[in-house]
């Protein structure tokens, strides 16, 4: 007979491991079945004690014997892990080649997760309170509910009076403290609330969209719609039909979550409340309390555990990692935007993971759009998608007339961005008391310094890539690393002086010379680098929809979906900028992204006019800009990539070698090529130095992967690099269909 029964199982540890360790739960913890699939627990690892989370109970192999095993020291008092969740990380760890470990590390990245949470102070009225009080504590006592304690301000804005008459009462006892614990839960959206008036074309999408979070079952939606057709509006229906579920949750992926605002300002408008936020920049406390929000566990004033979870958290791709215990609906805001790829750690696609994280958790997905990926639209031709279309615009409002100005002949001056044609519609524009917004994807002054006496470029000690000028604090940086220095008097290879110069424009450059044009102007510059806070980000658009700005100039963050009823003009400053180099979604990305820009002119009742600036008004970009047949455009991208059998026609990986020393990196990246799986499906070019070919102060070699649709590719890349000795110092990174060439 065993004295000392335990039982196997498996803990996966929140580090970049390659799969769970094995150990045993015995005593107490197996006598009362207190450990589950899913729960917390503290084990030994070497000589520290780490937290994981239980993975398997029936590991059904093992290569270490049950003698060599140690037992897990205890459970936390935390919420499991839902089944939904871990079977979502071991997919993704499965499908992007990664340590599964890595990817549970993006599920709990909370600072101070494993703790309970601290209490807090809330005050009741004393029992015994004396005969005679004054007017404003009368009030404080007639408006207690029941025996219900309460935070001081709620007290006061209840009885309407000042929180100095409740400090008094505490001072002479008649409010009594109680210690609770836990935050305050978060208060739910009303789906209730009365909704904006929607058209036939509107009522008809949501109806749909509706009748498919009722049906609670796995199936994505692609909601495509024309800039201003009230996308937004026909997903909130389906929000509020999964609101009227019991303890249903619901999750919003956005592009960039710091850009929102007025997206927020929605939903306060149509469900009362705002929802959970959830991003890298909150702050430590309010990840944390956000995290247990949607785990959906906390403490009543009394201190017992209840269900106090989130039900609608709108956030960025890492949002999908959070612990949502009845995910209902999963909606992806601006699907085709290319930041919703994670480019380190662990590489994935965040609008693909949406579409499988709704799978593991049996509920709709909605993919919103105004122009769908080519991915996304194939699914949807095919069947795998439904596909819903809103082809007008909300209201009075009508798409803008858009035009290109042809700068081969429309010549621009030394030192000169705007041209003639953009000039006087900026000045007739002005002139009539409307709104302008000139557009360029690039930050900064100017994207290149240079010495005009021996020709020297500034450059990035750290990167293979140009300083890019900041003309505000006189500094240079490097976007790519984080380096930055002072800007040079003396040229630092020939040592002229007065001979740097700035080469191209950036958003900064282009506002100098609009202020210069136009002074009288009030002029804005919208770009990461000018807007340090989502506070920051509040007042300009606050300015923006006042008329307190009448010229604006932005760089992709304002393509995020604002509207802006007085802005009547869009100029693009460089039509041509990202449709050269060897990215095959460049013309794909400078559509989308310009198509966008575009939709932000004549939101409202004003007619509203695009121009474009290009060296090449008969590329197909810009063609179909014009034309406004952007369906033909996409058919012939799709045609080329079919041809090419890249994606979505295809299959595409990416194997970055990178390393401090070169020659291990060299040598690694052609032991990898020449152990090359020798199948007619799979084509390996390289290796070649990547685009960006020393980043971080790291070596970088490319190997490309293209393979059929039908090869199961990452059975084929595990297989092949496992063979693959790598030197010491190099890592390997894999990207399953690379968005970014660099």
């Amino acid at each position: 007979m065993d004295l000392f029964p335990s039982q196997r199982i498996q803990v996966l540890l929140p580090l970049p491991l390659s799969g769970p360790f094995d150990y045993l739960i015995e005593g107490e913890l197996l006598a009362k079945a207190a450990v589950g699939r899913g729960d917390f627990v503290t084990a030994p690892l070497g000589g520290r004690t780490v937290q994981g989370v239980v993975w398997n109970m029936t590991p059904d192999t093992s290569e270490v014997a049950a003698d060599k095993l140690k037992p897990v020291l205890g459970r936390l008092d935390l919420p499991p892990l839902p089944a939904s969740l871990i079977d979502f990380i071991d997919w993704v760890a499965s499908y992007t080649l990664s340590p599964p470990g890595a990817v549970l590390k993006m599920a709990v990245s909370v600072p101070r997760i494993f703790d309970r949470e601290k209490t807090r102070t809330l005050y009741r009225l004393s029992a015994t309170l004396p005969d005679k009080l004054t007017a404003g504590r009368r009030a404080v006592a007639g408006a207690a509910i029941g025996d219900m304690p309460m935070p001081l301000s709620q007290w006061a804005e209840l009885a309407a009076v000042g929180e100095g008459v409740l400090r008094g009462m505490v001072r002479a006892g008649q409010m009594i403290p109680v210690e609770v614990a836990g935050d305050a839960p978060f208060p739910a959206p009303d789906p209730q609330l009365p909704g904006p008036d929607l058209s036939a074309e509107q009522q008809k999408a949501a109806r749909h969209l509706s009748d498919m979070v009722a049906a609670a079952t796995f199936k994505p939606a692609l909601l495509e719609g024309v800039t201003g057709s009230g996308k937004t509006e026909v997903y909130f229906e389906a929000i509020a039909e999964a609101l009227r579920t019991a303890g249903g949750q619901i999750l919003v992926l956005v592009p960039e979550i710091a850009l929102t605002a007025q997206w927020l300002e929605r939903f306060r408008a149509r469900f009362g409340v705002e929802p959970v936020v959830w991003h890298s920049e909150l702050s430590p406390a309010q990840r944390r309390r956000a995290w247990w929000a949607v785990a959906g566990d906390r403490a009543d004033q009394s201190g017992k555990r209840v269900d106090g979870r989130a039900r609608v958290v709108v956030g960025a791709r890492s949002a999908l990692f959070l612990p949502f215990q009845d995910l209902k609906l999963v909606v992806v805001d601006e699907e085709h935007s290319p930041t919703f790829k994670q480019e380190d750690g662990v590489i994935y696609h965040g609008r693909d993971m949406a579409v499988v994280r709704a799978m593991q958790a049996h509920c709709p997905v909605v993919l919103a759009s105004a122009t769908p990926s080519l991915e996304t639209i194939l699914n949807a031709e095919s069947g795998k998608y439904d596909w819903l279309y809103l082809g007008e615009r909300h209201g009075a409002a009508m798409l803008p007339d858009m035009r290109a100005i042809d700068l081969r002949r429309h010549k621009l001056g030394r030192d000169v961005w705007l041209s003639e044609p953009l000039r006087a519609a900026l000045a007739e524009n002005l002139a009539r008391g409307e709104q302008s917004l000139l557009y360029l994807n690039r930050r900064g002054y100017a994207p290149l310094t240079l010495c005009r006496t021996c020709g020297h470029r500034m450059e990035c000690p750290h990167c293979s890539a140009w300083l890019v000028e900041h003309k505000k604090g006189g500094r240079l940086a490097c976007h790519h690393c984080g380096y930055g220095c002072a800007r040079p008097d003396a040229c630092p290879e020939c040592g002229n002086e007065d001979s740097m110069v700035a080469c191209g424009p950036g958003v900064e450059r282009v506002a100098e010379e609009a202020r210069e044009l136009f002074p009288e102007a009030r002029v804005a510059v919208m770009a990461s680098d000018e807007i340090s806070s989502a506070r920051d980000l509040r007042r300009m658009i606050a300015a923006i929809e006042n008329h307190e700005v009448d010229l604006i100039i932005g760089t992709q963050i304002v393509t995020k979906g604002y509207h802006f009823p007085m802005l009547t003009l869009v100029g693009v400053v460089d039509a041509d900028l990202g449709l050269s180099g060897g990215d095959p979604r460049a013309s794909e990305r400078t559509w989308q992204q310009l198509e966008q820009v575009a939709g932000r002119a004549g939101r409202a009742e004003k007619s509203g006019r695009v121009l474009f600036q290009t060296y090449a008004p008969d590329h197909p970009v810009i063609k179909a800009l014009l034309s406004g047949d952007g369906q033909r455009f996409l058919e012939q991208e799709a045609r080329a990539r079919a041809e090419q059998k890249l994606p979505p026609y295809g299959k595409l990986a990416a194997v970055v070698v990178s390393g401090a020393d070169f020659n291990h990196v060299v040598q690694t990246a052609r032991r990898l090529s020449a152990g090359a799986p020798p199948d007619k499906a799979v084509t390996i070019l390289g290796p070649a130095p990547a685009p960006m070919a020393y980043l971080k102060g790291k070596y970088r070699y490319r190997l490309l992967v293209k393979a059929e649709k039908s090869v199961k590719l990452q059975r084929t890349l595990r297989a092949w690099l496992a063979n693959c000795p790598l030197d010491r110092g190099v890592s390997l990174q894999v990207d399953i269909d690379p968005y970014s060439f660099f």
